[in-house]
């Protein structure tokens, strides 16, 4: 092939596929440092992006299983609120319970502490009502109570795991503290209460069972939720290393590439030039 040639001008073909390379890649940068990824799409790195959409739908299922979490730690910390309230009450009562005990303690005084007995437990009954939350509760099955009584089992994972936190029948507790009158009006009677067996021990045996129960139901979701945000993070970091662009490099190449257009567009500027030179030769 002619090198003197109005038809078919090599260099300015050569000049003109290298000013296309280094546009291509000037594009590629430029796409980087806009974007801030090394691989913004399928068209950068099919692979590299199908593993990072993998991991970003993990994250995204990490957070919402932290979201169902922490609405399931307001129903429980509501639960454990109330009951502590309730194990505060009985502790007054069975103060009160001791007293009712002694024979010494008759007539008025008795009358008295019976319906003192009574209002406290007005008020356990209040506190296993009030224990709701978000329109469910675990231990309110007792009429007029807040929430729709059921047991809970949450997500707790991105991959569908539940955990499960059990109910508390709060009527049938309440049934055994609630004394009637005639069980209190005799030392003897309110004495067998509280006595190693008694209906009042159990139920307090019962009661702490329960706490003990419900809190490490709350210990459990808040270290699960902090377990899950730190698999949230090295997730994060993970994906970042997978395919964040390193701005530092791509700002030093994107000048480099510049540079190289501008001479590139020179260099076909010049090879364009290149067959005019031969009408000189028809002078």
């Amino acid at each position: 092939m002619s090198l003197n040639s109005v038809n078919t001008n090599i260099n300015a073909a050569v000049a003109l596929q290298s000013l296309n390379q280094t546009s291509s890649q000037l594009a590629m940068t430029q796409k980087a440092i806009s974007t801030g990824y090394r691989v913004a799409d399928a068209t950068d790195d099919g692979a590299a992006y199908a593993v990072a959409q993998r991991v970003r739908s993990d994250v995204g299922a990490l957070t919402s299983a932290n979201q169902q979490l922490g609405n399931v730690k307001g129903l429980v910390s509501t639960t454990l609120t109330g009951l502590n309230n309730v194990s505060n009450t009985l502790k007054d009562a069975r103060a009160l319970l001791v007293k009712l005990a002694d024979g010494n303690i008759q007539g008025e005084q008795r009358s008295q502490y019976v319906t003192q007995y009574q209002s406290m437990m007005a008020n356990v009954k209040t506190f296993m009502q009030d224990a709701g939350y978000n329109n469910k509760t675990l231990i309110g099955n007792i009429t007029g109570s807040n929430g729709n009584f059921g047991s809970v089992a949450v997500i707790r994972n991105e991959v569908g795991a539940s955990y499960g936190i059990a109910t508390f029948g709060g009527s049938a507790f309440f049934a055994s503290v609630n004394f009637t009158s005639t069980q209190l009006n005799t030392a003897t009677s309110a004495g067998a209460l509280i006595t190693a067996t008694g209906t009042f021990l159990n139920a307090l045996s019962t009661l702490g069972t329960q706490l003990n129960t419900y809190g490490a139901a709350v210990r459990y979701v808040d270290n699960q939720v902090s377990y899950n945000n730190d698999k949230i993070d090295s997730l994060n970091g993970g994906l970042g290393s997978l395919i964040d662009a390193d701005l530092a490099k791509e700002s030093a190449k994107l000048q480099a590439l510049q540079i190289r257009q501008q001479l590139g567009t020179q260099a076909l500027s010049i090879a364009n030039q290149a067959p005019q030179s031969l009408l000189s030769l028809f002078k």
